[in-house]
């Protein structure tokens, strides 16, 4: 539902949107009551960029809001562009709203000769204006820590879970699954927010698009009939094809799958709507999603949280204590 932040001062604010997510931008401008202002894209006849925002950013708190979808360097040259402009016309604050940020998958220096490019965008964000970073459950929450300027990582836990939590799942039949120990904790306070158990199965990635698992998933899910599978993103979808395998094994009967960040390459949505199975995938906005109708995928709207942050930072107040319902925080820890 839509919620407008009469205080939100039009005048002192300035909301722009690259082309990786613009539906979203518009209702982040929906639940804070404020226009979208327009940014002019064009390419050059050498295929060079030209970036142009619509509105003047003088003296104003500017937010800008760039999915890192793919093209991803497509996408990550406009957003620093248009922080660079926003730098070099006199904005008084330049808020970098990066739904999804993937270049968290890279964060760590696992082979020879190779970038930790989560670090090298952090620093490209800082170098191109970026004076605070609003993103939202980082693929590894490590990454919190190199951003140079201040980092608000949220989650959609809160809002999954209220989406969920309608339909009282019994905790005598549901069980909450992380596909591996680095969801664990994540997958745990899901589990707690939706009153049930959590199993956590043993992965071990083969390459980036085969998984294999082994260890004690079957003790931990024996007994029950229904699965809610939850990772934070989903690519090609190897991870809970396999993992969905393991838990047909086991006896489960119906299974749900849950992600933040749908990313869904290579006929990822596909293969998961076509095991029979999987009764229905949940994902969020932070990728643009465009179900058919008759598809399995639920998308909810991130729009109001990433509005609700904003107003937070807007007022100088914590992000945390808009979202405080005891342990469950809409901020990632």
């Amino acid at each position: 539902m839509s919620q407008h932040f009469s205080s939100f001062s039009q005048d002192n604010v300035r909301l722009f949107s690259g082309r990786s997510n613009p539906a979203l931008a518009s209702s982040i401008a929906e639940n804070l009551g404020v226009r979208l202002e327009p940014t002019h894209f064009s390419r050059f006849s050498n295929d060079n960029l030209f970036v142009q925002l619509g509105a003047s950013v003088r003296g104003r708190l500017v937010y800008i809001v760039q999915s890192l979808v793919p093209p991803v360097s497509d996408h990550l040259m406009e957003l620093l562009m248009m922080l660079d402009i926003a730098k070099s016309a006199a904005a008084k604050e330049i808020h970098a709203v990066i739904p999804y940020f993937s270049y968290a998958r890279s964060d760590k220096k696992d082979a020879p000769r190779i970038s930790i490019t989560a670090r090298l965008v952090a620093d490209l964000l800082h170098t191109a204006g970026a004076t605070h970073i609003m993103t939202m459950t980082l693929h590894s929450p490590q990454v919190h820590g190199f951003f140079s300027v201040p980092a608000d990582p949220l989650t959609a836990r809160g809002l999954i879970a209220d989406y969920l939590l309608q339909r009282q799942y019994s905790a005598e039949d549901t069980v909450v699954v992380s596909p591996d120990v680095g969801s664990a904790k994540s997958a745990a306070r899901f589990a707690e927010m939706m009153g049930l158990g959590v199993a956590t199965a043993n992965k071990t990635r083969l390459d980036d698009t085969r998984v294999q698992y082994s260890g004690l998933i079957g003790r931990q899910v024996s007994g029950y009939r229904r699965a809610l599978i939850h990772d934070d993103e989903i690519a090609t979808g190897g991870t809970i094809v396999e993992l969905t395998h393991l838990l047909r094994e086991h006896g489960l009967e119906e299974i749900i799958v849950i992600c933040t960040h749908g990313v869904f390459l290579r006929d990822a949505l596909e293969r998961l709507e076509a095991i029979p199975e999987i009764v229905e995938i949940i994902t969020t906005d932070t990728v643009p999603q465009s179900p058919g109708p008759d598809s399995k995928l639920a998308v909810l709207s991130t729009g109001p949280v990433f509005a609700g942050a904003i107003m937070q930072n807007y007022h100088h107040r914590s992000i945390g204590e808009l979202f405080d319902f005891g342990d469950r925080t809409m901020l990632e820890e």
